[in-house]
């Protein structure tokens, strides 16, 4: 599988499946890389030209710096869709790999037709959006790490998934509390608009890292988004209900196709 590398240097692994159809890049969060995507690959590769990265930091890719700063994810998705010169993506980020995501839609509008942010605000730069992100925070914390992610009833019932759930982390140096400057100059609002690009929010009706409150009013807030609220799905969709998100990416990669308006 090949490698490429951003604009400082860093090397990057990533994955392509599928040789033809639309193209979909998947963008992990802080515990993932790109085997986190097995189910997506496996149910889309067949309709669907399909791209998964590590981003530095993360599996395969570099991980040598002495420290993970999360301004420089962008540029690592760009490196992949420069190489791959693909001119139609949607890109799909999960959690944290949402902000790299619409960042990434936003500095290549020109390969990006639309973005995914999904359990995410993708660090949209608004101050309501801001204190309502930060009071979900607030009470997530007070879950431990694995019920955030996945249901206690999944925990239970596929402790065979949780746990290979759990060891995926294992593979990656930079974790979560290494991450710097995530959310540090966001865009606006003003900003997503004029891209051209458009942007779906997809959450899960069990998330406890973000509410549907909080996604709802995103949407609300960004004019010509998307909302798709998943039932009983929780924060990491991806893993425990993969048929139920596949079809929802699926159905976002086919209806979110349109012509961006010239701006």
């Amino acid at each position: 599988m090949p490698y490429t590398h951003s604009g400082d240097g860093t090397s990057l692994y990533y994955e392509r499946h599928g040789s033809s159809g639309p193209a979909i890049l998947f963008v992990h969060g802080s515990g993932g890389h790109h085997a986190a995507w097995w189910q997506q690959v496996a149910a889309l590769r067949e309709e669907f030209t399909v791209l998964t990265v590590d981003l530095r930091g993360f599996g395969k890719s570099d991980s040598s710096m002495p420290e993970f700063d999360g301004q420089d994810f962008p540029g690592d998705v760009v490196a992949v869709l420069d190489q791959e010169d693909i001119t139609d993506a949607m890109l799909v980020g999960q959690s944290i790999g949402s902000v790299a995501a619409l960042r990434a839609g936003l500095a290549r509008p020109e390969r990006v037709s639309s973005v995914v942010l999904g359990h995410s605000l993708g660090g949209i730069s608004h101050p309501e959006l801001k204190e309502l992100a930060a009071a979900d925070r607030a009470e997530a914390v007070k879950l431990p790490v694995i019920d955030r992610l996945l249901t206690k009833e999944f925990q239970t019932g596929r402790a065979d998934l949780t746990f290979l759930f759990q060891q995926m982390g294992t593979f990656n140096v930079a974790k979560m509390a290494d991450l710097r400057n995530l959310d540090t100059n966001g865009p606006s609002l003003d900003d997503i608009v004029a891209s051209g690009v458009r942007v779906a929010f997809l959450a899960g009706e069990k998330d406890a890292v973000l509410s549907v409150k909080t996604v709802t009013r995103a949407h609300e807030l960004l004019p010509g988004s998307h909302l798709e609220i998943v039932e009983g799905a929780p924060h990491s969709m991806y893993w425990e209900t993969p048929q139920r998100y596949n079809a929802a990416v699926a159905e976002l990669r086919r209806t979110l196709t349109a012509p961006k308006e010239a701006v």
